[in-house]
């Protein structure tokens, strides 16, 4: 059984991601349950931005079987982006630095697909920063000042 029970058993952890989702974001998102394959949330977000002819952005919040154990993972369906940065070849947005650990990255106990939904929405104002002006906006790479900084190599 997937972790998200049944269309007839649905799991309390998928209960309490569509009560999440829906007080976060409304009616902006709308979870698709294929009969086979992953769950998802997909939804048109649209961009406070001048600088963009449309503004409007679809999101796709896919649920991997490893959920919550293994983040949710976002991509960007309309328009089409890629980034050099922070984006893998198949186009997921990355999201946090694994490195960061739950306080600052995914946590399983506490993050949800809201936390994906908001951070790639984050992104996407990052990424549109990015473009115009050559930074990326914000801490790129967090690392806990009490860790041992590995040997140098010679």
């Amino acid at each position: 059984m997937t972790w998200w029970g049944t269309r007839n058993n649905v799991s309390p952890r998928l209960r309490l991601e569509v009560e999440a989702m829906r007080a976060t974001f409304g009616n902006t998102f709308k979870l698709v349950v294929p009969q086979f394959g992953l769950l998802t949330w997909e939804g048109e977000i649209e961009l406070n931005l001048a600088t963009l002819q449309d503004p409007f952005h679809k999101l796709k919040i896919v649920y991997p079987n490893e959920y919550p154990n293994r983040p949710a993972e976002a991509y960007v369906l309309r328009p089409r982006i890629y980034s050099e940065k922070h984006q893998y070849e198949d186009g997921q947005l990355c999201l946090f630095n694994p490195k960061d650990g739950t306080q600052y990255g995914w946590n399983p106990s506490k993050s949800t697909a809201v936390t994906v939904a908001a951070w790639a929405v984050q992104w996407l104002y990052a990424y549109y920063t990015w473009r115009a002006t050559g930074n990326w906006p914000g801490v790129e790479e967090r690392v806990d000042p009490n860790t041992p900084l590995p040997p140098r190599r010679r």
